[in-house]
């Protein structure tokens, strides 16, 4: 039987999920964005690695402008001063048609709105009242409008507004004593790193990652550092800390700023409304440590579709522990990176050092920790 979805939000995870409930066409759906537009204009950007391609292809990403994407060779590793420690080769987890690639945000928003805009999106829409009945879901928005639905779909970020009508139990996200630092650069600002790889520095109480965006080798720079306040207006006067352990980075940290603090949530809470389903950031916040922001957002509604799709009986059940499972892996490999990336004594840098030289040559540690989250 037919189902129709309300999806709150129109980021990765929300947009993921409508375009393949779209390519099915076995159910009706809409999306609803509080924001007037989509964030077309945002240029930084994320990695995605080759599940979430491998997902993505199966609503043609596949067809996008290869001069838009970048597949980068892998990862060197740095200390702070600019030195490299070791390398690790992403080409192992691809295969010919899902391949570790970085874009700019803009670019996979602007390819996953096209097929639903016109009649599948809606702009300036906030929650206002919720309730059931006949078994559905009532929404009332603040413009007087409302839908009556089967299933509404969280997909509101880490602060969802979505929660905060049908939960009772709070789960209010955690100041993790970081700010993050964005801009993006034309040239290497006189680093030495390589332009095909992503280059990963490491100093402390910061660390810094830098990788192309497209085939211009337009690069994303993002700068996670420490703090105690959530105060991203007092950037250049944190940066100082930063660039006194290598001077060089002063030229990179030259260009447009942007900058916000960073939060995680603290549980992994089932929904407490079987109609009710939550993806992305709005199921779990956690640090950018790993790079799978975007790539979890698209793994869930991905789980989320497959369940749709094969009308599984106790859905939201098998959702909430698969779901969790897996992002349970991601939260510690990211909140393990966090700790390893910033250490500020000069000899655990060293001993973290040398055992990443070790332990990156042994495709036993590999699998391990990184091939269960990029193939999945």
């Amino acid at each position: 039987m037919k189902k129709k979805f309300a999806i709150i939000g129109s980021g990765i995870a929300g947009l993921t999920l409508a375009n393949l409930l779209h390519k099915e066409k076995k159910n009706d759906f809409m999306v609803y964005e509080k924001n007037e537009s989509l964030p077309l204009d945002e240029g930084y950007g994320i990695q995605l690695s080759t599940n979430s391609i491998r997902i993505l292809n199966e609503i043609n990403f596949d067809k996008i402008s290869s001069e838009n994407i970048y597949h980068p060779k892998g990862v060197d590793f740095y200390n702070i001063q600019n030195k490299k420690i070791c390398d690790l080769d992403l080409i192992q987890f691809n295969t010919n048609n899902n391949k570790y690639t970085t874009l700019q945000r803009s670019t996979l928003i602007e390819f996953l709105k096209d097929d639903i805009y016109t009649q599948h999106l809606r702009f300036g829409k906030r929650i206002k009242q919720v309730s059931e009945l006949k078994g559905k879901v009532l929404i009332k928005f603040d413009d007087n409008t409302n839908d009556l639905v089967d299933y509404v779909i969280g997909a509101d970020g880490i602060f969802s507004n979505t929660r905060t009508f049908f939960e009772k139990k709070k789960n209010k996200p955690v100041f993790k004593n970081a700010i993050a630092i964005r801009t993006i650069l034309n040239s290497t600002s006189g680093l030495d790193i390589d332009q095909s790889k992503i280059s990963l520095m490491m100093g402390k109480n910061c660390h810094l990652v830098i990788y192309p965006i497209n085939k211009n080798k337009i690069l994303n720079f993002v700068c996670i550092l420490r703090h105690k306040y959530a105060d991203p207006d007092n950037v250049k006067t944190l940066l100082e800390e930063v660039i006194k352990q290598n001077s060089n980075l002063k030229k990179a940290f030259e260009k447009n700023l942007k900058s916000w603090p960073l939060y995680a949530t603290p549980k992994i809470l089932p929904s407490s409304n079987s109609k009710v389903f939550y993806i992305g950031d709005a199921f779990n916040g956690f640090l950018p440590t790993l790079a799978q922001g975007a790539g979890q957002s698209i793994e869930s509604a991905f789980e989320l579709y497959k369940l749709i799709k094969n009308e599984r009986v106790d859905i939201q059940n098998i959702y909430f522990q698969d779901r969790s499972k897996r992002a349970k892996i991601i939260k510690r490999r990211s909140n393990f990176n966090f700790f390893i990336f910033h250490l500020s004594s000069k000899i655990m840098q060293e001993i973290r050092n040398y055992f990443m030289k070790f332990l990156l040559k042994r495709k036993s540690f590999i699998n391990s920790y990184l091939g269960t989250v990029y193939k999945n």
